[in-house]
């Protein structure tokens, strides 16, 4: 379990917070939110009648769980779906190769949102169509390119999301775009046959409950139709634009003409609920019609006659999910539905207490403490932004459009799945209404979609499985390779050591250059020749230095780690590490090591902020300040610069630290230092551009993302897993007493 925590501790933080917003919901509001539609959802229950305003789905699940433990167990199991719907979404992403951190974030929103948190408090379908949304998912994207039963299956799963809200019909396009593009092969004739046979099993499976809904309702009501709400919630948006001067109207359809003038109109919601859920409304009507028919009429003739103005004013509504703040105008479904609220919602309906008590045992009432945090935290930014889930859909579409590495990712048709079911969900979800309820599938959708385009527009991670202890059988065989050509020696007080590899152009210089003696002490160099390929050991070993060959590349971090196991093991007193690339200043180590022979330090690291820099990278030039705040951050002490590679200490402390990291090392070697309570000292350096040759750190973003994401993890196993420090610096260190403490000398 420790294991398992270690790997994956940005989920767990973020399930365990999840968890206390879900349980303080469940605490808050009791039994259950209960909404209008959460009485109709009861009261059809057991009669299960298809032409209501809602589809007989959500029933199907409703009715066991109420039988079971009332309206308090539903909501409580609709709250462990929602956290495990984090895990399956972070489960996928890692499946398709997404980094760690990319996938918990893509999972956050699911977990952390507190509209997500209250429409899972609430009696609502919303949660079940979630599930059937990462089943569809899953079943598409979890195991490669899918046959014909695995298409199938997804098609009963569309079927089951129709079931329980009505514009899951609409997924049904984004699915068989997805399998018409998966594996490009609608450009090969020779693999229609097996495309047709995909789609086709898609569509019947989808066709199979469909037509089996269909069905029922006309068994029930003698009507072909799939819902009780199709004429009054187009009439609500047809409503809102309608032009009636314009509209060739007869005696019917005029009386649904809204009697406030274009430009004053009240919302959607009002006209499809208030205005047409009223049984006088709209006053008496010619012999031989009904209200039902003459909306329809009306609909029909708005659309008919202005097209671009119905659809404008969906595109608009459509729009609104990807504000950055949670805001509403006053013709939208009121925000503060969706909202927790101090006070017990809904309660002047009387169904809504009749609900409570006969379902859930007790009278609707709210705890106060509970939902003052949980209102203060989703009106203080506990939701997910706008912004950001469209930055997530144009990733995506980035992606998909085969940009940066994403045309040789192979997860371009993957990005595609979820952000186009996202984008044609949310706009069929506006064609008739917007409300911020109909936004919450995207969460579901687009993060996951820009989680998978990220991946795709970066190439593969570039991290490495962290390392076993020391001694692995790599560093056995290096080991034996280095008394091979060395035997047992003994070395210098002072060892520099140098991670190498492929560094034949470059490393002979550096070696020419390095000092014989530092501060009076005498120093030899041992080079860790990382699974070079080139004859990078050869030149090491003429210019005099040790050389030790690792048998396969590993990653620095690997090398250097090594490397000081090594110098200890040979009797030196102090570590020093530079670069093979010579950038740099090989004349400044004997003041590197100053402070350590002073006894001020038992680590000194050069900073080229406080030095000088020839930086050749804007972004690296931001990545340094960013990580040196974190990093100041996390450990309380004042940092200017972490990945700094000219730095000394004593040989001890090297092998004392917990590395694990074969990359991207220099932060977990400073934090590891720092937690260790150890004396730290930063001195100005300098940093010059690579002598030869190229970076072999990867691209910039990746780097950065694995950067931190060592960073934290380091963070997290010393600072808050180690229940105790080991307290390096609490021992008789040279003979002075050690002190926590970071020192910086400008």
């Amino acid at each position: 379990m420790k294991k398992v925590l270690r790997t994956h501790w940005l989920l767990a933080i973020l399930l365990a917070a999840g968890l206390v917003l879900r349980v303080l919901a469940t605490v808050a509001y009791r039994p259950a939110i209960i909404y209008t539609d959460s009485v109709q959802y009861l009261n059809n229950m057991e009669h299960l009648k298809p032409d209501q305003l809602n589809p007989i789905g959500y029933d199907f699940v409703l009715r066991p769980l109420v039988d079971l433990g009332g309206l308090t167990l539903v909501v409580i199991v609709q709250h462990l779906v929602g956290l495990a719907l984090g895990i399956a979404i972070y489960a996928l992403a890692r499946r398709l190769g997404v980094y760690r951190w990319l996938a918990a974030l893509a999972a956050a929103p699911l977990l952390l949102d507190a509209y997500q948190v209250q429409i899972e408090q609430n009696i609502m379908a919303e949660t079940t169509f979630d599930v059937l949304l990462v089943g569809i998912l899953w079943t598409l994207l979890g195991w490669g390119k899918p046959g014909w039963k695995r298409a199938a299956l997804a098609g009963l799963l569309l079927g089951a999301a129709f079931a329980v809200r009505t514009i899951g019909l609409t997924l049904i396009v984004a699915t068989v775009l997805y399998l018409v593009v998966v594996g490009s092969a609608w450009r090969h004739l020779r693999a229609w046959p097996q495309l047709v046979l995909r789609v086709g099993a898609a569509v019947a499976g989808f066709a199979v409950v469909f037509g089996a809904y269909v069905g029922y309702f006309h068994a029930e009501t003698g009507k072909w139709a799939i819902s009780g709400a199709e004429n009054q919630v187009l009439y609500g948006r047809t409503a809102v634009v309608a032009d009636c001067a314009k509209l060739p109207l007869n005696e019917g359809t005029r009386l649904f003409c809204p009697k406030e003038p274009l430009g004053q109109r009240l919302g959607v919601d009002k006209y499809a609920h208030n205005h047409y859920g009223d049984p006088n409304w709209p006053g008496p009507l010619p012999p031989g019609t009904t209200k039902q028919q003459l909306a329809e009429e009306f609909s029909a003739l708005v659309i008919r006659h202005q097209p671009f103005d119905v659809a404008w004013a969906a595109f608009k509504d459509f729009l609104k999910g990807f504000a950055p703040t949670r805001t509403t105008s006053p013709d939208d479904v009121p925000l503060d539905r969706w909202q927790f609220q101090l006070s017990y919602p809904n309660l002047s309906d009387p169904n809504t207490a009749e609900a409570a008590e006969k379902w859930g045992g007790s009278a609707p009432h709210v705890n106060h403490e509970p939902a003052v945090i949980l209102r203060a935290y989703q009106l203080n930014g506990g939701y997910t932004s706008g912004l950001a889930l469209g930055f997530a859909v144009l990733v995506a579409l980035a992606a998909v459009a085969g940009l940066g590495r994403a045309k040789k990712s192979g997860l371009r048709s993957a990005a595609l799945l979820p952000v186009a079911a996202g984008l044609i969900l949310l706009l069929g979800s506006a064609a008739f209404e917007f409300s911020w309820r109909y936004q919450l599938p995207g969460l579901v959708l687009f993060p996951l979609a820009g989680a998978i385009g990220l991946r795709a527009l970066l190439g593969a991670d570039q991290g490495r499985p962290a390392m076993a202890d020391y001694p692995d059988p790599v560093d056995s065989e290096a080991l034996d390779d280095f008394r091979e050509r060395h035997g047992d020696p003994a070395f210098a007080p002072l060892v520099v050591v140098i991670a190498a590899y492929n560094e034949a152009g470059g490393i002979g210089p550096v070696l020419a250059n390095m000092p014989k003696t530092c501060a009076g002490l005498p120093a030899d160099v041992l080079v860790v020749v990382d699974g070079a390929e080139d004859d990078t050991a050869e030149i090491a070993a003429a210019q005099g230095a040790f050389v030790c060959v690792a048998p396969r590349n590993r990653g620095q971090g690997a090398a250097l780690r090594l490397g000081y196991h090594l110098a200890v093991q040979g009797g030196a007193e102090y570590v020093a590490t530079t670069d093979a690339d010579g950038q740099y200043d090989n004349s400044e180590l004997d003041v590197l090591l100053k402070p350590i022979l002073d006894g001020q330090a038992d680590f000194v690291t050069g900073s080229r902020r406080l030095g000088a820099e020839d930086a050749d990278s804007r972004l690296r030039w931001v990545g340094v300040r960013v990580f040196a705040t974190l990093a100041s951050i996390l450990t309380r002490r004042k940092l200017t610069d972490t990945s700094f590679g000219f730095r000394a200490m004593r040989a001890g402390l090297a092998c004392a630290v917990t590395l694990r990291e074969p990359q991207y090392q220099s932060s977990e070697l400073l934090l590891g230092v720092l937690a260790s309570g150890a004396r730290v000292v930063e001195l100005p350096m300098t940093m010059r551009r690579r002598g030869d040759g190229s970076s072999k750190k990867g691209p910039g973003l990746v780097y950065g993302a694995n950067y931190a994401r060592v960073m934290t993890t380091t963070w997290w196993r010393e600072y808050v897993l180690r229940r105790r420090p080991f307290a390096y610096g609490n021992q008789s260190v040279g003979g002075h007493e050690g002190t926590r403490a970071t020192q910086r000398t400008v």
